[in-house]
């Protein structure tokens, strides 16, 4: 089959990002004055010798109202676990002894090297905060039950430092967030002959007058402030390093995110891969709501075997954790390392508009799919130069070359709430969903007549006569609110605990329904239940809907999502629903399955788009048939299998 493909195939960036079941992990205890008003921002050792996972976190105190500190004062508490989500012990490791921290220590990075754990830390010196108070300290433990040296390390303003666990070329490694509260922040990489280089004043100032020979090229965006958030993590392809960032960080729009990066082995001043986007945002209520709203901070990270697991702050109260695995991320970062998991057709695009065919001289896209009597037959969106939109048919018997094509559309406006009322407006049957139930194919599609809001119509035929081409469609009907705009509409192709489900969308959400019966003379869609929603920063930051049907796996239901991004980029990902409870989300892609590459989904109608409206699965392959720019059809393929191993 493989010269059924484009020689430039499309590798999906495509990883998993789950949160722990635990979360919040850690919590402040009212009990315990130092760490009563919050914990966050937490550093795990874990130790294979004796299985214990040694914690640092920053905890809070309540402001003292009675001639005490008036703001909250940060100190440096420890606290272990044997598996690592139940920690006790908890203590004071680091308080203020020195000048250089009076005010607080903040936000600890550990590294074990030899016998020693290298404890980074931020100092406060100066009350209010200024940026010349705010700089990076260091605590060195054997035991976390003595420090046996505190030194301030930086004489500029810096946070967030961390050795590299092991020597390179001979020589000790670290990275640090530079002016971070004197924009700009910049990730550098220093080196030192010798521990006692790493406080040396006359080391430092050298190295701060070069600093631009020190700047990893790291920041995507001026308006974006980035810290680093992690250790460096030795893999056999590079330093997995994660760091924070923050979107528009001046804005009122500010969103909080986790980004990587790969650093080269031999030569870590060299970036080899990198995510495409932040992976973890706020999304639950424990990252949304607290002492800080919407905020997530990359404290630490550790691998375990196949593992990555990432270590974060919520709204500066609480500790959390999430894990990743190494190899898919690994993946998506480097293009050397992408297995060909989506792939676009070598025929691309497989339908452009016909200048002999005046219904559909504008344009083709938005196909649907399905799989019957040996064929794959596409339903598509179709327009005529005075915009309106039909469906048109073709089928294939092997899912990549189609030999049948009507001349005339299968289905057109034929009702007041579809028909054209504003000349040459946008209006008609738009982008169909189709689902087979036992011997019928329920086609959801938009219904637009230019004037009202759009919404949601359903038609259906027997098996037998779509198969034939007899287009014996039923009247179709609305079955979404008349004052709601609701789009992206299909049902399940099965009862669900004794009722059909429907899944819409409302505004930017994707949202569920049930229905009692298929009898749309009297059932409705009455409410939006979330199941997906944008997630801020990412590449569906702006809106999701879904692409086509749900498909049944073994694993769940495999939904196949586009998302937009606050740019208008429209991209496909990929979600697991549960088979008994499709509300439950078991999984989602943390990044996009396809983007536009090709210039005919770059340009068209509108620019970047690829917008699938359905898909079939056939032995191991899924086949997903898109509109490309809002002008063309087109196809990929998907490996079911590898797609189910990432999301389960």
């Amino acid at each position: 089959m493989k010269n059924r493909f484009c020689d430039r195939f499309q590798c999906c960036n495509m990883f998993v990002l789950k949160r722990s079941h635990h979360n919040p992990i850690l919590k402040p205890v009212k009990e315990h004055p130092w760490e009563a008003h919050a914990v966050f921002n937490w550093a795990p050792v874990f130790e294979k010798e004796t299985g214990l996972t040694h914690c640092l976190y920053r905890a809070m105190t309540n402001p003292d109202v009675m001639g005490g500190p008036t703001f909250s004062l940060s100190t440096i508490g420890y606290t272990v676990s044997t598996d690592s989500v139940h920690f006790d012990q908890r203590r004071q490791f680091i308080v203020p002894e020195y000048e250089w921290e009076r005010f607080g220590c903040e936000d600890p990075k550990i590294t074990k090297l030899g016998d020693k754990y290298y404890i980074f830390y931020t100092g406060l010196s100066t009350y209010p905060f200024t940026p010349s108070g705010i700089k990076v300290a260091l605590a060195i433990t054997k035991d976390f039950k003595v420090i046996d040296r505190k030194e301030l390390i930086t004489p500029f303003n810096s946070k967030a430092m961390a050795l590299f666990p092991e020597k390179i070329d001979g020589k000790f490694a670290a990275l640090l967030t530079v002016d971070p509260d004197l924009p700009p922040a910049k990730i550098g990489l220093a080196f030192f002959e010798k521990e006692e280089d790493m406080w040396s004043l006359e080391y430092w100032n050298r190295w701060y007058s070069s600093l631009s020979q020190h700047v990893l090229p790291i920041q995507r965006n001026s308006s974006n402030r980035i810290e680093l958030g992690s250790a460096p993590l030795k893999t056999d392809q590079g330093w997995i390093v994660l760091y924070g960032v923050i979107q528009h960080h001046e804005s009122e729009n500010r969103t909080f995110g986790v980004e990587a990066v790969l650093l080269d082995l031999q030569d870590p001043s060299k970036i080899i891969g990198r995510t495409s986007s932040p992976f973890l945002v706020p999304e639950e209520n424990y990252e949304k709501y607290g002492y800080l709203n919407d905020v997530i901070w990359p404290s630490s990270a550790i691998i375990i075997d196949d593992l990555l697991k990432v270590y974060y702050g919520a709204t500066d109260m609480n500790c959390c954790r999430a894990s990743i695995r190494v190899s898919d991320l690994l993946r998506a970062m480097t293009r050397e390392g992408r297995e060909e998991v989506v792939r676009r057709f070598e025929k691309n695009p497989l339908l452009l508009p016909s200048p002999k065919n005046a219904w559909e001289e504008r344009a083709v896209f938005n196909p649907a799919a399905v799989d019957s009597g040996g064929r794959i037959h596409v339903v598509y969106r179709a327009m005529s130069l005075d915009n309106t939109s039909v469906m048109g048919y073709m089928s294939s018997k092997d899912g990549y070359d189609f030999d049948q094509k009507t001349e005339e559309p299968i289905y057109g406006p034929t009702q007041p709430f579809e028909e054209k009322r504003v000349p040459n407006g946008n209006s008609g049957c738009e982008d169909p969903r189709i689902t087979k139930i036992e011997n019928r194919f329920y086609m959801c599609y938009t219904a637009y007549n230019g004037v009202e809001v759009p919404r949601v119509a359903i038609t259906s035929i027997s098996e037998e006569d779509f198969v034939k081409n007899n287009w014996r469609w039923t009247k179709p009907i609305i079955f979404s609110p008349y004052d709601i705009d609701d789009k992206d509409t299909c049902l399940f192709p099965e009862k669900i605990n004794g009722q059909y489900m429907v899944l819409h969308r409302v505004a930017s959400h994707i949202c569920g329904d049930t229905l009692n019966s298929l009898d749309f003379e009297k059932e409705r869609i009455t409410k939006c239940i979330q199941l997906i929603g944008p997630r801020p920063g990412m590449w569906d930051s702006k809106k999701v809907g879904i692409a086509g049907p749900p498909m049944k796996t073994e694993k769940g239901w495999l939904l196949l999502y586009h998302g937009v991004s606050d740019d208008s980029v429209y991209r496909v990902g990929a979600a697991l629903l549960d088979l008994e409870n499709p509300a439950n989300v078991l999984a989602r892609t943390s990044d996009f399955l396809l983007e536009p590459e090709e210039e005919w989904e770059k340009e068209g109608q509108i620019q970047n788009v690829v917008f699938p409206c359905g898909a079939v699965i056939r032995e191991d392959t899924i086949f997903v048939y898109y509109g490309g720019a809002d002008s063309v059809v087109a196809g990929a393929t998907i490996s079911l299998s590898e797609l189910l191993r990432i999301l389960s």
